[in-house]
């Protein structure tokens, strides 16, 4: 048995589904020989059909690659974090570095199963359909719409590829002042969201967020006893900016006593406080 007659070996994906889905509305489900054929037949299309793998992976370098240039090289992330010097910075950006390079290898990897969870996907579809046409065809008169649900995953695949670029960028530039913050000594940090952003798909808890100071357990600040958590309170009691899938929220940070709240500061906090202005 051969189904595949007439079809070159680089026929389109479009083309092998639509010989795929005719073959089989024809002959219906007589054997596991001709589901198999045909499943290896579309694998095969639709790798060829994807974008090169090297392609992607030069836009994902590329894309980290340059927030970085721009983050750190270049000094824009000290915008977020209002005291750091750029000494501090340039003594972190080793670690800062190690972030990028693994960035680049999870993202590569999340890009790699994204596509294999697609093309199974697209099996799972067909064989599915396949296997319920009675030996013998049928006559199916809604063959395009079985094509374009066999098609639907490998057609939103562009489009997820480029979301995990934008999700992975946005991650990568949350953990990068996380990192700075964390070794720069912050205290505290304030929630932005985009919520009033025209369009933007904001989450409703993200947006309740907005503007919240959040404290940074066991800063210098938390372990001297100079602050406490304000009515947001701790900030790794909730997911971090940039975690969830698509977040854009940001992070501004504090690392002086007076820029927390007073309703934030012990009363350790408020001598010390006085203390400091006192010697400046």
């Amino acid at each position: 048995m051969n189904a595949s007659n007439g079809l070159g070996s680089r026929a389109s994906f479009f083309a092998v589904v639509t010989a795929a889905v005719a073959d089989i509305a024809e002959q219906g489900f007589d054997s596991m020989e001709r589901i198999a054929e045909w499943s290896h037949l579309i694998r095969e299309a639709a790798i060829r059909t994807m974008t090169p793998p090297h392609v992607l992976e030069q836009a994902l370098n590329d894309t980290l690659r340059g927030i970085f240039r721009s983050k750190i090289q270049r000094g824009a992330i000290l915008r977020q974090h209002p005291g750091v010097s750029r000494f501090t910075l340039e003594k972190v950006a080793p670690k800062l570095r190690g972030e990028l390079d693994r960035r680049i290898m999870a993202s590569a990897q999340l890009i790699k199963l994204n596509r294999a969870q697609q093309i199974e996907d697209t099996l799972r579809r067909f064989s599915g359909w396949a296997t319920s046409i009675p030996a013998g065809g049928t006559d199916v008169s809604m063959r395009r719409e079985v094509k374009d649900q066999i098609r639907k995953p490998l057609a939103s695949l562009p489009f997820k590829e480029r979301r995990v670029i934008v999700d992975q960028s946005h991650k990568f530039t949350a953990n990068l002042n996380n990192i700075l913050a964390t070794d720069g000594g912050a205290i505290a940090l304030i929630w932005h969201s985009h919520w009033r952003e025209l369009n933007y798909n904001y989450r409703k808890d993200h947006k309740e967020r907005d503007e919240h100071i959040y404290l940074l357990r066991d800063s210098w600040a938390h372990e001297a006893g100079f602050v406490k958590p304000g009515d947001a309170g701790y900030y790794d009691q909730i997911t971090a900016v940039g975690e969830e899938v698509s977040c854009r929220c940001y992070a501004q940070y504090l690392y002086a006593l007076r820029s927390v709240p007073s309703q934030m500061l012990t009363d350790k906090g408020r001598v010390e406080l006085a203390r400091v202005r006192m010697a400046a």
